[in-house]
């Protein structure tokens, strides 16, 4: 929710997102191809975007927590570019996007949280692409913990302890790595005194270590 609505505009915001979807582990919210009719905001649960290659490989574009957005890459096409499936079980709020830009039109504070959101998802694809690009294994790691802590943080979580709800195939998968690099990286990290990670539970340590790697 933007901040700075009016009684009225918060009342018909919240009529529009009155609709909820529960999505289960390992379904689908919408696939690469579907016709883009609505963006989510998850509102509990976790998911991951991928697209398939033409030889069926799968890549991992990105993970998406509780409060964050879903399906804006959909909007310059009118039809979804990527699978959205669900890493556990989740509840996902359906904005209509229709009724999302005639609300826009209509409310300034509403328009610039949407396109607050839309520059969030540009930033985040340029990030990814200097993280392909330019770090070593070890880099794209922290920077993948280092990500996730300041994403906890912002929603009211422990920055320094959480849960990984994606496998390490998965992360690999994302920072362009083998699962064997991946799990080297955190067992170097670890050895380091950096992380501790016991399977899926991951505590840093030592934050900034973690940021000079």
């Amino acid at each position: 929710m933007p901040s700075g609505l009016s009684p009225v505009d918060y009342q018909r915001l919240d009529a529009m997102i009155s609709s909820t979807r529960f999505v289960r582990r390992g379904e689908t919210l919408f696939r690469s191809g579907d016709p883009f009719q609505s963006l989510y905001a998850l509102r509990s649960g976790c998911f991951k975007t991928v697209v398939m290659h033409r030889e069926g490989h799968e890549q991992v574009t990105g993970f998406h927590l509780a409060a964050e957005p879903l399906g804006f890459d959909g909007v310059s096409t009118d039809r979804h570019a990527c699978d959205a499936i669900a890493l556990e079980d989740s509840v996902v709020c359906i904005v209509p996007f229709d009724l999302l830009e005639l609300l826009c039109r209509e409310v300034k504070a509403v328009q610039h949280h949407v396109h607050r959101m839309m520059c969030g998802e540009i930033v985040r694809e340029s990030n990814l692409m200097m993280l392909l690009g330019t770090m070593t294994a070890e880099q794209r790691v922290a920077a993948f913990l280092l990500n996730l802590s300041t994403r906890m943080k912002a929603r009211g979580y422990s920055p320094a302890q959480f849960v990984l709800r994606m496998t390490r195939e998965e992360i690999g998968s994302y920072l362009g790595l083998k699962i064997e690099t991946v799990s080297r990286m955190f067992s170097r990290l670890q050895k380091a005194g950096v992380i501790d990670a016991r399977g899926k539970d991951v505590r840093i340590l030592d934050q900034a270590r973690l940021e000079a790697v």
